[in-house]
């Protein structure tokens, strides 16, 4: 199929639930636009470390995980995260990967978006059968 591509909006869930509150001013909410790989064979949200400077998500936990190659690696995680494509968004944690390393959006925000893998254009789409909201199962 070759590798695919989307261009995602990531936005610090922090600083959206100040906004709400009033604390802070929508010019503060810090954000950022990405290509990433979508990968719906990897499990969650990957950032680089770059990324993370912009966002400045609080680190929430420090897990390992296991590399394709067979790799142990030990990598924070940040959230809240509030992920955007199109007119989907999800809220969720997120991998810290070393320096620029290439973002990657894995299944678990994919299927809370109700998006998918178009393997003839090669492209993330929203849900053809739900192409107004995101349905989930519960």
């Amino acid at each position: 199929m070759g590798m695919v591509h989307a261009d995602i909006e990531l936005v610090n869930g922090d600083d959206l639930a100040f906004a709400r509150k009033h604390i802070i001013g929508d010019d503060e909410i810090k954000r950022i636009r990405v290509r990433a790989l979508v990968d719906s064979g990897a499990y969650m949200l990957c950032i680089n470390e770059n990324i993370q400077a912009v966002l400045q998500l609080p680190v929430v936990d420090k897990k390992s995980f296991q590399l394709t190659n067979g790799i142990v690696v030990h990598n924070d995680v940040v959230a809240p995260v509030e992920l955007r494509f199109r007119n989907r968004r999800t809220i969720c944690r997120a991998i810290v990967l070393p320096g620029d390393s290439e973002p990657l959006l894995g299944a678990i925000p994919m299927e809370d978006m109700d998006v998918l893998i178009d393997p003839l254009r090669r492209e993330l789409i929203v849900n053809p059968a739900h192409p107004d909201y995101a349905r989930t199962r519960l």
